[in-house]
């Protein structure tokens, strides 16, 4: 295994940590299987398993969510893996570290019609927040972050989005591949990406 890893990743990408972003319910789970598939190791722990909103897994490390409290030691095992970690603490990864960014994007309508369907699941109450005010407040934070990420030395980022990985993978795929240093497998990539989960559609106007 470790023989494989070196072949695959040189020096310079161990050194470096991959990173999954995105608003919740983007698609960040689905990227990190691929990104698995085609031979990035993740970090994960298994502790949020498999359920009905991600029957494939969430590809969590718990940790993640206290960086903002200052637990930022475990990103020294992140070096040369790939970690998920949501757009709202992405200010938090420590500035001594390299950084590639795969950051998904998704149409808006399908990330509050997702996030609505999980809330129901969970017996929360989904219009605690009104639709319309989420979604501002999400395109607000999204720009703040990608302004952010713009002006961060260490960080070097790819913009993709979910209905075209979904719709046309290969291309998407390929970019990603180039991104990462271009030795993923980039046909395992490929076969883990299942339209059957593209529950949440929002259908694109007629060009008619």
């Amino acid at each position: 295994m470790k023989s494989l890893f070196k072949k695959l990743f040189n020096s310079e990408s161990a050194a470096t940590i991959t990173v999954v972003s995105g608003l919740p319910r983007s698609g960040t789970s689905m990227l990190m299987k691929m990104l698995e598939a085609g031979g990035l190791p993740p970090l994960i722990d298994n502790i949020r398993t498999a359920d009905d909103d991600n029957p494939k897994g969430y590809y969590e490390f718990e940790r993640v969510k206290a960086m903002d409290k200052g637990d930022t030691a475990w990103l020294a095992d992140a070096q040369g893996k790939v970690v998920k970690v949501i757009s709202a603490l992405l200010k938090y990864l420590p500035a001594e570290y390299q950084y590639r960014i795969i950051f998904i994007r998704r149409n808006m309508p399908e990330i509050l019609a997702s996030q609505h369907k999980m809330l129901v699941r969970r017996g929360e109450d989904p219009d605690k927040i009104d639709d319309e005010e989420m979604a501002e407040l999400f395109a607000k934070h999204v720009s703040q972050v990608e302004a952010w990420l713009s002006q961060q030395s260490n960080m070097s980022v790819l913009y993709v989005h979910y209905r075209e990985i979904l719709s046309d993978p290969v291309p998407q795929i390929s970019q990603i591949n180039q991104f990462l240093g271009g030795q993923l497998d980039t046909d395992q990539m490929t076969a883990v990406v299942d339209p059957a989960l593209y529950r949440n559609r929002q259908e694109q106007p007629s060009s008619a």
